[in-house]
């Protein structure tokens, strides 16, 4: 039976990457955990993530965006061990809150371990629920991907979630253009530039680091202004309790 993902079905080409790629990970035995529908945990994610950590960009960095899936872990412990603030957000922005600050001083105040902050879990409980309003200026972001290329291309799960998030805080102006997009994957994810198709409203990855090596893009495309309100989807309005209510501060903000 043929399998699809969760949220297949809004650009075919898109979704024929990720099924090659989740078929790779779990017919080569480097998967963590399920593959499909999901941003997939692979063995060498903590080396993936000690090679996106020696980067100058991400040693300067004080506040830390990252996503909330499992193969980051290792990405966000180094955060909190390296003293940074971190902000992730709720999984799938299910919650009327949809963002969490984790300080890692806050966190040993109240003797919560950096391993269980780290988790999705743990930092939904520990952290402290904000806005994207709410959210300082960052020095360093991650999202997770599904499959990315070398020049800086990328596709998540489909759901567009990573898509929403930056193009607010490109917004707001708490991610400028300058602002490193990184990212860790397995090297089986890695594709031909042609396979990932960029839309206007993306932002190209300036780090891919895997368990093999990190690739430092030299990416120059224009980096997106904000949301491209018209792209977003009636089900993702549907499905994200804060998104109607973002749409209409930064409307009304516009003047429109």
């Amino acid at each position: 039976m043929e399998r699809t993902g969760r949220w297949a079905g809004r650009n075919g080409d898109k979704d024929a990457v990720r099924a090659e790629v989740w078929d790779a990970l779990d017919a080569g035995g480097m998967a963590m955990g399920p593959t499909w529908s999901h941003i997939p945990n692979f063995i060498g994610a903590d080396v993936a993530a000690w090679r996106l950590a020696q980067t100058p960009e991400w040693q300067r960095a004080r506040t830390v965006k990252c996503n909330p899936d499992p193969p980051q872990i290792p990405l966000r412990l180094r955060a909190l061990y390296e003293g940074k603030v971190l902000y992730a957000p709720v999984p799938y922005l299910t919650r009327d809150f949809p963002y969490l600050r984790i300080d890692p001083a806050k966190l040993m105040e109240k003797g919560v371990s950096f391993e269980l902050a780290a988790t999705s879990e743990g930092y939904v409980q520990h952290g402290e629920r904000i806005g994207f309003e709410d959210v300082e200026p960052l020095d360093f972001c991650v999202v997770g991907s599904v499959a990315v290329s070398r020049t800086g291309g990328r596709t998540g799960k489909g759901a567009g979630f990573a898509d929403l998030e930056t193009g607010i805080f490109r917004e707001l102006g708490i991610v400028g253009p300058n602002t490193p997009m990184a990212t860790t994957v397995h090297s089986c994810q890695l594709v031909a530039e042609a396979r990932v198709v960029m839309m206007p409203h993306d932002s190209p990855l300036d780090f891919v680091a895997t368990e093999a090596e990190l690739i430092v893009t030299g990416n120059t495309d224009p980096r997106p202004k904000g949301v491209s309100w018209e792209h977003v989807r009636e089900d993702q309005f549907d499905t994200i309790p804060v998104l109607r209510a973002i749409r209409d501060r930064m409307l009304a903000r516009m003047g429109g």
